[in-house]
């Protein structure tokens, strides 16, 4: 790990001091962590953080309740997957960005707009992604609970859903980055805060530096979101933890 991220960051320091690349191009690490500590003694760090978190967790929280409850009934029956697989494998493949004028239009400019469109493009895929899952759980086990005894709803509630979860995790783990980049696009749109926003005020002056910072943050946060997700897995699936 700390070679994965110290190999780049001396990449990194290496060219931008050679000074063959102009620095309000390619500012150097030093600049970066100076734009850093700016963004967070004026204040903006840490709210323009809390606002793209705030508006991520909202839009992926609604995706996953939809998609986890949807996408393990398709995935266990087929009448549901015939009525739902079609659409929703026409719909995923609608750029959500493409969405936000109608967003726009219909839910105006506050915050509705960015969590819909979070959710919008989140709730397809973890939906198929999470039927996959289900579809591939052994019939050897669910053969063997109705041998013994057992029901449709005790095979879907504790064989199919348990045997799933760890996918689950796996899945929204996936698709969580792809919220960060739909947030960051809603707030460059139209936003008063946020990650984005900042990004977009620093283009419009030419701070690269903040940008970087920026950039440097959404990763930070990703990987964290990352780890607490593997974290909890662990915690509450030690069956599937090699």
């Amino acid at each position: 790990m700390v070679m994965s991220v110290g190999v780049p960051l001396c990449l990194w320091w290496g060219l931008s001091s050679t000074g063959w690349v102009d620095p309000r191009f390619l500012p150097t690490p030093g600049m970066v962590w100076l734009a850093l500590m700016g963004l967070w003694q004026e204040g903006f760090l840490l709210s323009d953080t809390l606002a793209s978190f705030l508006r991520v967790s909202a839009g992926f929280f609604f995706a996953a309740v939809v998609a986890v409850p949807v996408g393990i009934a398709m995935g266990a029956f087929a009448s549901v997957r015939s009525l739902l697989e079609p659409l929703v494998g026409i719909v995923r493949y609608m750029p959500a960005p493409a969405f936000i004028p109608l967003l726009i239009i219909y839910l105006g400019l506050g915050e509705e707009p960015k969590i819909a469109l979070i959710f919008i493009g989140t709730v397809f895929f973890n939906t198929l992604m999470i039927m996959d899952a289900v579809k591939f759980v052994p019939k050897e086990l669910i053969e063997t609970t109705y041998t013994l005894g057992g029901n449709r709803r005790q095979v879907l509630m504790q064989v199919m859903t348990p045997y799933v979860v760890p996918s689950i995790f796996d899945t929204l783990r996936v698709n969580m980055a792809a919220s960060w980049n739909l947030v960051i696009v809603s707030e460059l749109v139209a936003a008063e805060g946020g990650l984005g926003k900042r990004i977009a005020i620093a283009q419009k002056f030419f701070q690269t530096d903040n940008i970087f910072a920026c950039l440097i943050i959404l990763g930070l946060i990703g990987f964290i979101l990352d780890l607490s997700l593997q974290a909890v897995m662990r915690m509450s699936c030690k069956w599937a933890v090699k």
